[in-house]
């Protein structure tokens, strides 16, 4: 209706599409005119591996060719198509998808789609553990759709404690000094944020098939030891 060029944005989602289970979350993704998907992330391939998806045939020589004559001939013996420097702003490049492509032939689609489905099941583990837990309060509503899964963890101090500006600039500080007395102690590295009004929080990404439902109970241990008389 309005002419707008419709991405999506699927750098950690993207890799839901190896999953029978889980790929219906990227329903209409098809009706995009591009994705973005970084392999390096969900999926495991070493950094960097990133990819940008395009529905028209053609756009991405369209946009960015320099018909550099130096460099790319049009009468050479193959298929010239297969010169991806002049789709690409960079032209040289690393062939950082070539590891994608090892990794796929090394794992098949069933092993992509078994790392993926574990790591949803440890995220929901997660989740489960500690939305009813005492000391913890999720930061959305709702079960979460991927492996972000975001919470504050409030202290016996702040517990019970009406909101208010003061209360807020407390919990602010909670996360990050969790997260600096987990990295001097060399025990878990987990990542925090604010978002929007919301003061900081954990947003534990699970992307390691590796980890076990006995990590996450670590992890949740470990922050109520460490926070616990912040």
């Amino acid at each position: 209706k309005y002419n707008l060029w419709l991405h999506v944005d699927g750098a950690w989602g993207g890799g839901l599409l190896m999953s029978r289970k889980h790929r219906h979350k990227l329903n209409g993704v098809e009706r995009a005119n591009s994705v973005t998907w970084n392999p390096h992330k969900m999926m495991g391939v070493p950094l960097q591996c990133s990819a940008i998806l395009v529905r028209e045939k053609g756009i991405l020589a369209g946009c960015n060719s320099m018909c550099a004559g130096y460099l790319f001939q049009p009468d050479k013996q193959y298929d010239v198509t297969y010169d991806t420097g002049d789709k690409a702003i960079q032209c040289g490049r690393h062939v950082d998808i070539f590891k994608f492509w090892l990794m796929w032939k090394a794992k098949g689609t069933v092993g992509f789609e078994q790392h993926i489905d574990k790591c949803l099941e440890l995220s929901q583990y997660l989740y489960n553990k500690i939305k009813n837990r005492e000391g913890y309060q999720m930061v959305f509503d709702g079960v979460p759709q991927h492996t972000n899964v975001c919470f504050w963890y409030i202290p016996p101090s702040l517990r019970g404690v009406p909101d208010s500006h003061e209360r807020q600039e407390k919990l602010h500080r909670v996360a990050p000094k969790i997260k600096a007395m987990m990295m001097e102690s060399g025990t878990t590295m987990v990542g925090y944020q604010p978002q929007g009004n919301k003061v900081n929080f954990f947003r534990m990404v699970v992307s390691n098939p590796a980890v076990t439902q006995s990590d996450i109970d670590f992890l949740i241990d470990e922050i109520e030891r460490l926070g616990h008389d912040l």
